[in-house]
Parts: structure tokens; C-alpha cells; sequence
């Protein structure tokens, strides 16, 4: 009868289920410097960076489909 259990209660829980770390908190608000702004992974588990989204774009059209 838990109201933060959402498998049997409909809607969001009444308060937050999660908070972030202060690492988290830090690295948002002073993320790294970086040439690389889009990454996926590959079938195999390899990371795929892209500088922009076309090339995330090529990145996804050769490894995701």
C-alpha cells in the first residue's frame, strides 16, 4: 500500500524518489570542456562520438540500423 509503489499506484510518487549527488550537481553546472557533444553506443558496446549532430546522425545510420 505504499504510495511510492508505482505498480500499483497510478501517477508520479508524492515526492522526489532520487536526488543527485554533489559530484552530479558539480559536473552539471561545470561540465568539461569537450570537441565531442553526441555519443552512442554500438552493437558491440563501443563508443561512437560525434562533434555535431550530422555526425551523430552518420554515427547512428551506420551502427544503429
Amino acid at each position: 500500500d505504499d504510495p511510492y509503489n508505482t505498480r500499483r499506484k497510478l501517477g508520479l510518487p508524492p515526492t522526489a524518489i532520487s536526488n543527485p549527488g554533489q559530484k552530479a550537481l558539480e559536473a552539471a553546472a561545470r561540465p568539461e570542456e569537450s570537441e565531442w557533444y553526441y555519443y552512442l553506443h554500438d552493437p558491440t558496446g563501443q563508443i561512437r562520438y560525434g562533434r555535431n549532430l550530422d555526425e551523430h546522425n552518420q554515427n547512428v545510420a551506420q551502427y544503429l540500423r
